[in-house]
Order: structure tokens, then sequence, then C-alpha cells
């Protein structure tokens, strides 16, 4: 391809699924016997916050001082990234679709697609805290404020924003394709789930059977298995397990009524329109407080 619009963004919400749906891909498209194990998803995807690429981009290691060091450098980084294959290749992002500081954080001249990886919030908070080693109160007040960031020591940013902000911005970018996958619809029916991601929107005639390997292979029994033998690179300094539950509904266990009536208040109309069937349920639990 003579652009760069290559990037097929693999967007979420951090906790979401995105390792998840990266592995899938992967153990799908690459030979039988060849898809890289969890630290070395890199040989198939990328991602936005890899130093290396900052470095590159900066002719020497990137050290940012702030986000408008992070935003400047990003934009070199990220024409690195789209040109680093030649064609459209996956790119794992946990940032909103937005501007600042005079740049698009997702750049349309070098986006070709996206997926975007949604979760409940009920199930999410309590896997966010885990990810920040934080409590689930305080997971909570990240996932409802606009300006929740995650960052690298070297000044490499994840800019979040609110849950509902997130799905919102990516669902509502201009002129952007895009695929939504739930994760709960991922854990449930992961053939139905990926062979129509696969079939309508990457246009891709699917294998049953190559199908169903990449499904055994990527379950979260699995990938658990290989962060107690391997280890996971990605994982949050101080985090005792990334690959935890990979449940859906363990909210009932985790959050108490006051915590489920917060997250039902903050994010409603974002709950009203991808998680109606979640609506009653919560709304009973919560007034059990």
């Amino acid at each position: 391809m003579s652009n760069l619009r290559r990037i097929i963004w693999l967007a979420s919400y951090p906790k979401s699924g995105n390792t998840w749906m990266r592995s899938l891909l992967a153990h799908y498209f690459m030979p039988a016997g060849q898809a890289p194990d969890i630290n070395n998803l890199r040989q198939f995807t990328t991602g936005d916050t890899r130093q290396d690429f900052f470095d590159a981009a900066a002719g020497g290691q990137f050290r940012g001082k702030n986000l408008e060091d992070w935003v400047k450098m990003r934009a070199k980084a990220l024409r690195l990234i789209a040109g680093s294959k030649p064609d459209y290749h996956f790119v794992k992002t946990h940032c909103q679709t937005i501007r600042m500081f005079d740049h698009d954080i997702i750049p349309p001249d070098l986006t070709a697609a996206a997926i975007y990886i949604m979760r409940n919030p009920f199930d999410l908070a309590p896997s966010f805290a885990r990810h920040q080693g934080a409590d689930i109160d305080t997971a909570i007040k990240m996932m409802c404020y606009s300006d929740t960031v995650m960052g690298t020591p070297n000044g490499i940013y994840d800019l979040l924003g609110r849950w509902d902000d997130h799905i919102n911005a990516w669902n509502n970018a201009p002129g952007l394709p895009h695929y939504v996958v739930r994760y709960e619809d991922l854990l449930h029916h992961p053939a139905k789930t990926m062979r129509k991601l696969l079939e309508k929107f990457l246009s891709v005639k699917v294998e049953g059977p190559k199908l169903a390997r990449a499904i055994k292979a990527t379950s979260f029994e699995a990938m658990k298995k290989q962060e107690e033998t391997l280890g996971f690179t990605e994982k949050p300094q101080g985090m005792t397990a990334f690959f935890a539950k990979g449940q859906a509904g363990v909210w009932r266990d985790d959050l108490t009524p006051q915590q489920v009536g917060r997250i039902r208040e903050a994010f409603l109309p974002t709950l009203e329109k991808w998680y109606p069937e979640m609506l009653a349920e919560t709304a009973e639990f919560a007034k059990a407080g």
C-alpha cells in the first residue's frame, strides 16, 4: 500500500478483553503452531504505547515531561507504526478518539478501521481495580472521571477518560468504519461472535476448524495457564494476576448495592443502549442497599 491508512485499531477501556481479542486474531490468522504466546503478541499486533517506536520517533530515548510532549511525539511514532507493515494491521489502543494540542490522538490519515471491545461497567469495575492496584470505589471514581489517564515512567500515556465517553467517542467518530464486540458475547458465544466479526467486518471467509482451534487455544484457562507459567509482561507492577476471573456476572459478588447504584447513575444512557438486559437486575440489586 502506498498510503499509511493501514491501522485497524483494537480499541477498548482496560480490562475489557483486548488481550483476548489480539490472541484470538493471532491464532486465527497465523499458521498453526506459529501464533505467539501472550508475551509475544507484538509478532502479530502492535501497541500504541511501545517505547521502541517512541524512541525511533525521537531519535533517541523518549522521556516525555508532560502530556503535550507525548502528544507531539505520538504523532510521529504512529506514522512509524502505520508504516511498519506493508498492508492493514492491528494496533492496540486504550485511548479515546479525541484531539489534544492540535493533534488527533487517533489520526484519520493513518486509520483504516477499528474493532471496539466493550465490557459492562459492573464487571469491569472490580477487574479495573485489580489492574490499578486500587479499591473498587477508587476504580469507579476513575471510570467516572473525564481526565483519567494511565502512563509509563517515560511519559507515554493512555487517555482513558470516562467509561461511557470512551464508548461514545469510538462509536461516533466521523467517518470511522468500526465494529463493536461485547466481551460478554465473546465469552458466551465465541464462535458466533468471531465469525460475525471476521465475515461481516473483515470480509474473511471463515474456516470452521481453524476458528475452533483459535478459540480453544485462547480460552481463559489456557491464557491464565500461560501467565502462571511464563508471566505476563503487560501486567501492571504490583498486580497479582492479570487473568484473574474472566467471567461475566462477577459484579453480583464483588460489588455492593451502593456501588452498583453509582455505576447505574453515572452511565445509565450508555447502559440503556448497550446493556439493556442488565437494567432490571442492577436496579433491583441497587435498591437492596
